[in-house]
């Protein structure tokens, strides 16, 4: 069984191509592409289950086509709209460079007094400043030049914040 600590999501199905089965997908991370996955985690009725992609094709730098293995009509592939799509974390290598998104699920460790801050729920990428939205809404700026150090193991992101930050 796939545990939700084990994924993180990349992006979200969208309306069907076609009546061959292919569906949009929109993504925040094109993890997919850059590692060669065979296939995707897709959440159906809250479970977390594997689809095997065919073939997709990009149509934007944030949109694909896909076309996943026995969905050979558009009836099949609107059963999937609306999916949220998420990628196994273990297929995402060291050697990767991490995305933004990779870091939701992760807490927040101040560096200063080794205090856990928070756990990530969502990165705000819509604006130049990228911000890290935690579970009780606070913001915090995303910014390299504030990591300190990432543990991928256990999940943890020391950040140096700036002081009076939390006070907002």
């Amino acid at each position: 069984m796939i545990r939700q600590e084990d994924v993180y999501k990349i992006g979200r199905l969208g309306k069907t191509h076609g009546v061959k089965g292919e569906i949009s997908f929109m993504f925040d991370d094109d993890i997919f592409d850059r590692t060669d996955a065979e296939y995707l985690i897709l959440e159906v009725d809250g479970i977390l289950v594997p689809f095997f992609m065919e073939e997709y094709r990009f149509r934007s730098d944030s949109t694909a086509l896909v076309k996943f293995e026995d969905i050979d009509t558009q009836e099949r592939a609107r059963e999937l709209t609306n999916c949220d799509v998420y990628f196994p974390r273990s297929m995402a290598t060291d050697d990767e460079e991490l995305t933004w998104t990779f870091l939701v699920g992760f807490n927040i460790i101040e560096a200063a007094t080794k205090k856990d801050v928070g756990k990530i729920v969502h990165v705000d990428d819509s604006t130049m400043n990228i911000l890290f939205e935690l579970e009780d809404g606070t913001l915090i700026p995303a910014s390299e030049d504030l990591i300190t150090h990432i543990d991928q193991e256990k999940k943890q992101i020391t950040i140096a914040l700036p002081e009076g930050i939390l006070d907002l």
